[in-house]
C-alpha cells in the first residue's frame, strides 16, 4: 500500500479531529527517542497528536520491517497517539527531492497541525538531519497557496517548528517536564525489541548496547537542569514567547 493511500486511510479515520501536533521522525523509533514523553503529557491533556514516519527502515541492522511496524504500533498506543502513518521513503535515501517535499506537504496539509516536531540537524545519523530539512521545507511549502499537492487540499499554515533530539546532549532552547510520563516513555522505546534489546541474533550497534539507559540520563540531565526529575529538551530557529508573569512563581 502506498503512503498516499495510507495517508487517505489515516485522514478517513481522523473524522475531522483536529490534530494538535505532528511529529516527522525519519524511522520509527527517532520520535519516542526525542519526545516520547512530550507526547504521552500532551495526550494526557486531551490534545491530538499524529507520527508521520519517513521511512519503513528497511536498511536497520536489526528487525524486519514487518517487526518494526507491530512495533511502531505498539509504542504509539503506549504514549497516546492518535494517528500513525508512513510515507515508505527510501531508508538511506532522504534526498532533498521536490517529490520528497510534497509528500510531506500533503500530509501537513491533510492533518492541519498547530505545531509540527522534526529531527534536530545536528545528529550523527544523516538521515535524522535530512529528515529536519525535508520537514522544513514542506512545512514552508504547505503555506503557498498555489503549491499544488493534491487537487483536495488547501494551504495550510503551520504556527511553530520545533525541533527534538536524538543523539547528543545540545543544549536545549526550552525542556518539557515528563518527570509523570518518563515510564511511558521508557516503555514505549522498550517496545522495540528489535532495537534495543540485545540477543544471540544482534548484529552489535549502539541501540543494543545501553541506549534507553542513556536517554534516561540524558532526560534526567535536562531534568536537573529545571528543577524537575525529567525534561526533554528541544531546539527552536526562532524566540518563544512565553505568556505568563516571569516572576512569582
Amino acid at each position: 500500500m502506498t503512503g498516499e493511500m495510507l495517508l487517505k486511510r489515516a485522514v478517513n479515520r481522523m473524522n475531522n479531529k483536529r490534530v494538535h501536533i505532528l511529529a516527522f521522525g525519519a524511522h520509527a523509533d527517532d520520535v519516542e527517542i526525542g519526545m516520547g514523553g512530550t507526547i504521552a503529557k500532551l495526550f494526557s491533556e486531551g490534545r491530538n497528536v499524529a507520527i508521520c514516519d519517513l521511512t519503513e527502515a528497511e536498511l536497520s541492522s536489526n528487525g524486519t520491517v514487518e517487526i518494526r511496524k507491530e512495533e511502531a504500533a505498539k509504542a504509539a498506543e503506549i504514549i497516546g497517539v492518535t494517528e500513525r502513518i508512513n510515507l515508505s521513503l527510501p531508508d538511506r535515501g532522504l534526498q532533498f527531492q521536490a517529490e520528497y517535499i510534497r509528500k510531506i506537504a500533503s500530509v501537513i496539509r491533510a492533518l492541519k497541525p498547530q505545531i509540527v516536531f522534526a529531527p534536530y540537524f545536528e545528529d550523527r545519523h544523516p538521515d535524522h538531519g535530512n529528515c529536519a530539512r525535508l520537514v522544513e521545507e514542506a512545512v514552508f511549502s504547505a503555506g503557498i497557496r498555489k503549491y499544488f499537492t493534491d487537487e483536495n487540499q488547501g494551504p495550510h499554515k503551520v504556527s511553530r517548528v520545533y525541533f527534538y533530539l536524538i543523539n547528543g546532549f545540545h543544549k536545549p532552547d526550552f525542556t518539557v517536564d515528563i518527570t509523570n510520563h518518563i515510564d511511558q516513555k521508557l516503555a514505549a522505546l522498550r517496545a522495540y525489541k528489535s532495537q534495543f534489546e540485545q540477543t544471540e541474533e544482534s548484529f552489535d550497534t549502539p541501540l543494543v548496547n545501553g541506549y534507553i539507559e542513556t536517554v534516561e540520563a540524558r532526560e534526567r540531565l535536562f531534568g536537573k537542569q529545571v528543577g524537575v526529575e525529567f525534561a526533554e529538551g528541544f531546539r527552536s530557529k526562532f524566540p518563544i514567547l512565553l505568556n505568563r508573569d516571569l516572576i512569582g512563581e
